[in-house]
């Protein structure tokens, strides 16, 4: 389902929904919304645009909390624990559905334990290098990767992340070796790479974008069927020759399971309104992020899917982190 699609629907439930749990006085405090990642990332950025904005619909701040950690798994399990009252949620992004493929265990079920809220938006991945790499193109970057192999490295956002998928496709798909640094969250790799002390990730387009556009990292490829609007100097990976990595990122609001279902359909027609508002899409597209907005449902079936498609992916790679 497009973004359009999914926003219509969620207008269409929110506007009961709004006026049924406002009539229950919620919210009456400060919500906490807990980014399982460091400052700077997508996830982040994503968060940190529409917090005012959903603050002002809902007539309470929205307070992001960074916290880091295992591949989301800190931060999430915080919000799998939390009271089920609506004013701790969970901002998360594909590492959500991959984790249950790539641990043998979590400490906590991410469908039992979670009340989905709404997807968010979802973006592809771009393939970022150092200026210093001497390659200008995916061809010659795999001519290099194949000549020095073992060599070269890649940063991440965390073991498992979209981010690291992404480099574990490419290497698949391209027969080359490399060596994966994880960080935690896209942020602090991007300032790595840009750094010079790794020389290549696979980052959100949102925070690549700055470093690519001011010379602090050269953009090889980037993953989807067309180029994105927001670097459309980039080729696609099938575009330079490359198929098999098919590494995009969703990014979901969740909730304790067991938050009452009125708290949770405010949340997500607060949601779904600010992801409608044209100058917040129009700064998240500038950005290469597809704002979405879906209903709870819409999000719960996502989920689901995406973690069937992960499973597959993570299975054909033969990747394990524990």
């Amino acid at each position: 389902m497009n973004g359009s699609a999914w926003v219509c629907a969620a207008v269409l439930l929110g506007v009961n929904a709004v006026g049924t749990a406002g009539a229950q006085g919620y919210p009456v405090r400060a919500v906490r919304v807990i980014v399982p990642f460091a400052p700077g990332g997508g996830t982040d950025i994503l968060t940190r645009m529409m917090a005012p904005r959903v603050s002002e619909i809902l007539g309470q701040q929205l307070v992001v909390d960074n916290r880091p950690g295992a591949s989301s798994q800190i931060g999430t399990e915080l919000v799998a624990r939390a009271a089920p009252d609506g004013y701790t949620i969970l901002h998360t992004d594909t590492s959500f559905a991959s984790n249950p493929s790539l641990y043998s265990k979590l400490p906590y079920d991410p469908v039992r334990d979670f009340a989905p809220v709404s997807v968010l938006a979802s973006a592809p991945v771009v393939l970022i290098v150092h200026p210093s790499v001497p390659v200008k193109s995916l061809k010659e970057l795999i001519a290099l990767a194949k000549a020095r192999p073992g060599e070269l490295n890649f940063a991440s956002g965390g073991a498992g992340a979209a981010t690291h998928l992404g480099v574990e496709l490419f290497k698949a798909a391209a027969k080359i070796d490399l060596v994966h640094i994880p960080y935690k969250g896209s942020g602090p790799a991007a300032a790595a790479v840009v750094g010079g002390q790794v020389a290549m990730m696979f980052g959100g387009p949102s925070s690549a974008k700055p470093h690519v556009v001011a010379g602090r990292l050269r953009a090889i490829a980037i993953t989807g069927e067309r180029r994105n609007p927001a670097l459309p100097q980039v080729p696609t990976f099938v575009e330079s020759g490359l198929k098999g990595v098919d590494s995009g990122t969703y990014w979901t609001s969740l909730a304790p399971a067991a938050t009452p279902k009125e708290i949770i359909h405010t949340l997500s027609a607060a949601m779904a309104k600010v992801l409608r508002m044209p100058d917040v899409r129009q700064r998240l597209v500038d950005l290469a992020f597809d704002p979405i907005g879906s209903t709870p449902e819409e999000a719960a079936a996502n989920i689901r899917s995406e973690i069937a498609k992960w499973a597959k992916v993570v299975k054909a790679a033969g990747i394990r982190l524990d």
